[in-house]
């Protein structure tokens, strides 16, 4: 297949649309199903670099949930803890334990599940039936991976009438070096970003505490490399080999900070007893949970605790999770990395990763308040490592 012809562009106005080779030759791609379209693509093969990269440099099978050209998340494939199966809604699913890939994705989708809704997958490996009968229950919109196992291949084409977008990807695929953009008529060329991240990039420890233990590297490995494909500015929170955080798309980067914190913030909660023993009725379903637990956990619970409102949702009135539990159970926390993809211009941003539990941070350095941002850093006994390498995705 030398070209693909979409249904339009970014938007139904923008006719005709199309994928293509410029130098004629074939596309290392193969539509097994459905009718991706334009998004659907950038999505996609954004996705498949992030989780090839982070395949290459972790050696783990690793999975993504993109949403409009950025990652909800990325994950490498360990283990779920008992009650993170819980929190992501995967544990009653049967073999997870023996599918690294379906721990990645199912750590990947439970991230951050409101921003994941109607999400395109990344998989790193060959889709195994485990990851496929996870998918198939969530709202999605498609998927690429280097293959498909046959099972798989019938689940995920069960999909949405049978409409789900599933795409197969040559890993053997090299781009070429350059690379080019067009906007308005006029075309842009540039090296493509081939930088290499690995646990090394992190060996330039600046701040007084020079631990950084391999569980950080990787970390930070996860961090930065989803930054690499996330569109700036950006500041990633990452922990136990996933993305618990991304800020993306932020002018001023304080607000990456405080907003990919939030979001850990809500992941770390979502683990919080009261809210894992939240007695929802039967007939609730996926997006309904996790709307109500992101209201419930963020200081909007009376829109799912008042009377009238809570007899939509539970069997019976829960006890909400007061801010002093909350921050409490955040107190707790120590042991989060973080990782932005370009340097920190003030300490407030040290001050706010702090109070989200982050203990090692990952940044290029080169800000004329350097000084500043490693005081804080070791006011807070936090591990701070330049990398020398700005990160920027557009």
């Amino acid at each position: 297949m030398k070209e693909y012809a979409l249904k339009y562009g970014c938007n139904p106005n923008q006719k005709p649309a199309r994928i293509f080779m410029s130098d004629g030759s074939k596309l290392p791609v193969e539509i097994l199903n459905g009718r991706p379209g334009y998004i659907n693509f950038l999505d996609a093969l954004n996705a498949w670099q992030l989780v090839s990269e982070l395949r290459e440099s972790t050696g783990y099978p690793c999975a993504t949930s993109f949403k409009h050209v950025s990652p909800a998340s990325a994950a490498i494939g360990k283990k779920l803890p008992e009650d993170l199966k819980k929190a992501c809604f995967v544990d009653d699913i049967e073999g997870l334990d023996e599918s690294p890939i379906a721990c990645a994705y199912a750590r990947a989708r439970g991230t951050d599940r409101m921003s994941s809704f109607g999400d395109f997958i990344a998989l790193s490996d060959v889709c195994d039936e485990t990851t496929a009968r996870i998918i198939k229950r969530e709202v999605s919109d498609g998927i690429i991976a280097p293959g498909y196992e046959p099972a798989a291949l019938e689940i995920l084409k069960s999909k949405r009438k049978g409409d789900y977008n599933i795409i197969k990807i040559d890993p053997s695929y090299v781009p070429d070096k350059t690379e080019f953009k067009q906007v308005f008529g006029i075309t842009f060329e540039q090296r493509r970003n081939d930088y290499k991240i690995t646990k090394d990039t992190f060996n330039n420890i600046v701040s007084d505490n020079k631990n950084l233990p391999e569980s950080a590297r990787l970390d930070h490995t996860v961090a930065m490399i989803t930054l690499k494909y996330t569109q700036s500015n950006s500041v990633c929170f990452a922990y136990d080999g996933q993305a618990i955080g991304v800020g993306a798309g932020q002018q001023s980067r304080i607000h990456c900070t405080r907003l990919a914190g939030s979001k850990a913030d809500t992941w770390q909660l979502r683990r919080h007893p009261k809210t894992l023993s939240l007695p929802f009725l039967d007939t609730i379903g996926r997006p309904d949970r996790d709307n109500c637990i992101d209201l419930y956990v963020s200081g909007y619970e009376d829109e799912v605790l008042a009377d009238g409102v809570w007899q939509k949702y539970f069997k019976y009135k829960p006890e909400p999770l007061s801010q002093r539990e909350k921050e409490e159970y955040l107190a707790g926390i120590r042991g989060v990395a973080l990782g932005s993809d370009a340097f920190f211009p003030f300490s407030d941003n040290i001050d706010r990763a702090y109070k989200s539990g982050v203990s090692y941070v990952a940044e290029p350095g080169g800000s004329v308040r350097d000084d500043e941002v490693i005081a804080k850093c070791n006011e807070y006994g936090m591990t701070l490592s330049f990398t020398g390498m700005r990160l920027f995705h557009h």
